[in-house]
């Protein structure tokens, strides 16, 4: 198996940060790095993070003067030292063989990039719901309009370098941009795996309500191109503790 850069992007998440980071620190394929883009956090997720050093030996955490989700990806892949990349957000819940299984379905399927549907094993009914509706539209729009879970995508330095990486002027569906511009040249597909999502932007946002903005987003893109223009405000970090 190639070596992996994983990206992870965080704002004011002290209180998260370490669970990721523990899971990353337990994985059974142990060939990655971590690279911790920070974007200015007021709290304590740098020293969190850089706790782990030891359990994370190819560990690096830069903090950025500016905030931005694009931003914090696209200079965390300029850091990175290995050729297949996987982008991460703070609030990400990995089991001790999603790498594992991850890389080997990357190469089993010759694919450059990928996403990653979303886990609900151990939350309420209702998220199970709202997961498996959109896990169902991700299944879907992979065959002629990828869209994808911005938290976990698997990417390469070639493709990212080749599409000009996230694109920094989309504030919504940064994500879904960037696999569709992916997909125009590399096969994308989601891998039979899933990854755990912190359940607090449903919460705080309400399942349905959260669903409806994305699939509107979405339809929105499919008809008249990205968002560039604020036309649907959202702003990143704007979720509170739990």
């Amino acid at each position: 198996m190639s070596k992996l850069s994983v990206v992870v992007i965080t704002l004011n998440e002290e209180k998260r940060i370490g669970r990721l980071m523990e899971d990353l620190s337990k994985q059974s394929y142990r060939d990655f790095e971590v690279i911790l883009v920070d974007s200015n956090s007021e709290d304590a997720t740098c020293d969190v993070a850089q706790a782990y050093e030891e359990s994370l030996p190819e560990l690096t955490v830069h903090k950025m003067s500016t905030r931005g989700v694009s931003l914090g990806r696209n200079t965390g892949a300029k850091l990175a030292k290995y050729e297949r990349l996987l982008f991460l957000d703070a609030d990400v819940r990995l089991s001790a063989n999603f790498l594992s299984n991850a890389m080997s379905s990357l190469e089993e399927k010759k694919l450059e990039v990928a996403g990653v549907y979303m886990g609900s094993s151990e939350l309420p009914m209702i998220h199970k719901l709202g997961y498996g509706l959109f896990n169902g539209g991700l299944y879907l729009t992979q065959f002629f309009f990828p869209t994808a879970v911005g938290a976990c995508i698997f990417s390469s330095r070639r493709v990212h370098q080749e599409i000009g990486g996230f694109d920094e002027e989309i504030v919504l569906c940064e994500d879904c941009d960037y696999v569709k511009r992916a997909s125009q040249t590399w096969r994308f597909r989601f891998l039979p795996i899933t990854f755990g999502f912190d359940p607090r932007r449903l919460d705080q946002d309400g399942t349905f309500k959260m669903g409806f903005t994305y699939l509107k987003a979405n339809v929105r893109r499919f008809f008249f191109g990205e968002m560039r223009n604020n036309e649907m405000e959202y702003k990143f970090g704007h979720y509170s503790e739990q």
